[in-house]
């Protein structure tokens, strides 16, 4: 999104990514319509995973580091780059910018998008981490602080990470961290309306009512699921002419590939007893493809983690779909107060104290009032969005750059 505003606002970008066929997501070849034309894009190798899989390696980033490491060495040298700007959650590549400061003295700057060394599933009973959780974690305990040593500025999306990686690399100056959530492209949402055919899971105005969610879940998120899934169990129960045509649907709920994912939602609905109104498909989608799924909803809903750092920047499309919009998010989610800010819909909060039915029957009420006024544009305050639109957050992030340029200069 930020690349067709870097220029405006005196900076020149250069891409370096993966090759497409090394990625294990879905291609989406609609997305590079809305890349500027002119700006150089060069794409690295990665070692295959059908060869790297059998040996329990599936991360992009590490089969992709000397790849990038190579490409970078080449083009650093040959553009006379002035900085570097790691934007991925593919955290294993970053340490190559720690490498390329001391071989080139260029600056470098983290684009932290999600923890990178976490430690919300230490807290969790063994059985609830993940697959390789223990080499993950040790890797990722390695490489953090090692490319932390040396960087030269952080972006974050919350200011609750940005308070947690404060605390452990105090040596980073205060005007080096930039808190910086993704913005919202207006741009994006109109071209996914104009999209033929994309929306294959359910049709329209065929008298249901359909609310939507696309983006990931997890254990994380098992509380909030829970409280949707009790108060849909209580309004069919209780309010049947406004529950009863109600249908679910959860998109790209697992990162996992697709013959590896799994399903997160489906268990916990079969759980309470909804499972008949409620479809997941776990497997990723093209991004506008989300996006044309967001348009063709009757309404929209946003479960979020049981984690208070966690931010869900997926927020902003659901704001621009301009439907009647329900979340359930942590009190302290950053979510919170942008949803309260704009006005762009409906949000109810918990937290680790929360009683589950109390908080369900919270969300049941807010969501009987939703649905009683259906169809409707929420009242949302444009006016308080501008600052979360990607023209601004560029805007934000250039004068970032230019400031850790001067500073770097300065030491």
């Amino acid at each position: 999104m930020s690349l067709s505003f870097f220029q405006l606002f005196g900076w020149a970008p250069i891409v370096l990514a993966v090759e497409p066929r090394y990625v294990e997501a879905p291609a989406d070849p609609v997305l590079l319509q809305t890349l500027p034309i002119g700006v150089p894009t060069y794409r690295v190798n990665a070692l295959d995973q059908r060869w790297t899989r059998k040996l329990g390696l599936g991360n992009l980033g590490l089969r992709a580091f000397p790849f990038i490491l190579e490409k970078g060495n080449h083009l650093i040298k040959e553009h006379t780059i002035d900085l570097v700007y790691f934007s991925t959650t593919m955290f294993a590549v970053m340490p190559a910018g720690r490498i390329w400061r001391r071989r080139f003295g260029v600056p470098f700057i983290l684009d932290i998008q999600d923890p990178w060394l976490s430690t919300y599933y230490e807290r969790k009973p063994k059985g609830k981490r993940p697959p390789k959780y223990w080499f993950a974690h040790t890797l990722d305990r390695i490489l953090e602080p090692w490319t932390m040593r040396t960087v030269s500025g952080v972006t974050v999306v919350s200011d609750a990470y940005a308070k947690i990686l404060r605390s452990r690399y105090p040596w980073i100056a205060e005007e080096d961290w930039l808190t910086l959530p993704f913005g919202a492209s207006e741009r994006d949402t109109e071209l996914a309306a104009s999209l033929p055919d994309a929306n294959q899971l359910f049709q329209r105005d065929d008298g249901f009512v359909h609310g939507v969610y696309v983006g990931r879940a997890g254990r994380d998120m098992d509380f909030a699921l829970s409280v949707l899934f009790s108060a849909l169990r209580d309004g069919r129960r209780n309010a049947p002419e406004l529950f009863a045509k109600i249908r679910l649907h959860f998109i790209g709920t697992d990162y996992a590939p697709a013959d590896k994912a799994r399903r997160w939602v489906i268990p916990i609905a079969s759980r309470i007893g909804v499972e008949q109104v409620v479809t997941e498909e776990p497997n990723r989608i093209g991004y506008f493809d989300g996006l044309a799924l967001l348009n063709d909803a009757d309404f929209l809903l946003v479960p979020g983690s049981d984690d208070p750092q966690y931010t869900a920047s997926k927020i902003y499309p659901y704001i621009l779909a301009r439907k009647p919009l329900l979340a359930v998010f942590h009190e302290m989610s950053s979510v919170v107060s942008v949803l309260r800010q704009t006005r762009a819909g409906e949000v109810v909060t918990f937290s680790e104290k929360s009683d589950l039915a109390a908080v369900s029957a919270e969300v049941g009420r807010v969501w009987r009032r939703l649905l009683e006024r259906i169809p409707f544009p929420p009242a949302t305050d444009w006016e308080a969005f501008q600052p979360f639109t990607a023209k601004e957050m560029t805007r934000k992030l250039c004068t970032f750059f230019d400031g850790v340029m001067e500073r770097n200069r300065v030491r």
